[in-house]
């Protein structure tokens, strides 16, 4: 989804830094976005849950690229929900890099767009967040307390000039989702990042994409307790 997105941002000519934790992958998107006209494409080469490292990182973006407009977040893992459920340091590594590392990564590079006064900030979140069910509330929990956070923070954010964007993606073709069967509920990637692009240019504060599953979760939030409890989901 970040991919797609930012070769939509390199189509428009925009000057680009990148950040992940495997250096051939990263090099080879990099590569790419050049070729789609961006105007230039930096990277840098971290694992997001060393979180020491996050106020080096927005020193080194500002020193590159002598200022900075918009952040995307779009990190995070789909642990084994059985492991998990075994094991609480697998829970808390899913907690970490789907949560804190969010919550880490955001605390300084808020405080820089609010000093600014500007400022974007867009985080992928996820549908699986809007209510917890047993096939993957670890990854849920998690989803859900990032949605929260965002939403506090857009309303710290506002008044101070910068958008927060939460991004909530249901099912999406991705390498994430590769082991898991797909139905006609599943979204492709490119189209994601179309609607990802989309939302960045207007603004937005929460976005389903496909825009059909606002619907399917605001049905599957309604459903009263006693009867959800009694669910296979």
């Amino acid at each position: 989804m970040a991919h797609e997105t930012a070769k939509l941002m390199a189509s428009d000519g925009h000057c680009l830094y990148l950040v992940a934790r495997k250096s051939e992958p990263l090099e080879e998107i990099a590569q790419d976005l050049r070729v789609r006209g961006a105007s230039s494409v930096d990277t840098h080469v971290l694992d997001l849950n060393n979180f020491d490292q996050h106020e080096v990182l927005l020193k080194n973006i500002l020193n590159t690229l002598g200022g900075l407009d918009l952040v995307f977040i779009a990190h995070g893992t789909l642990g084994n929900e059985k492991v998990c459920e075994t094991s609480y340091q697998e829970t808390l590594k899913e907690l970490t890099t789907n949560f804190l590392s969010v919550v880490s990564l955001l605390t300084p590079i808020a405080n820089y767009f609010e000093g600014r006064l500007e400022g974007h900030i867009v985080v992928i979140s996820s549908v699986a967040g809007d209510r917890a069910r047993q096939s993957n509330y670890v990854y849920g929990t998690a989803q859900g307390a990032k949605s929260l956070f965002l939403q506090g923070l857009r309303n710290r954010l506002t008044p101070h000039g910068v958008t927060v964007t939460t991004i909530k993606p249901g099912f999406v073709d991705t390498p994430m989702t590769v082991s898991i069967k797909k139905n006609f509920l599943f979204a492709r990637a490119d189209v994601v990042g179309e609607k990802i692009y989309s939302a960045i240019k207007n603004k937005k504060d929460i976005v389903y994409v496909p825009g059909f599953w606002r619907w399917i979760m605001l049905a599957v939030k309604n459903i009263p307790e006693k009867i959800f409890k009694h669910m296979k989901m």
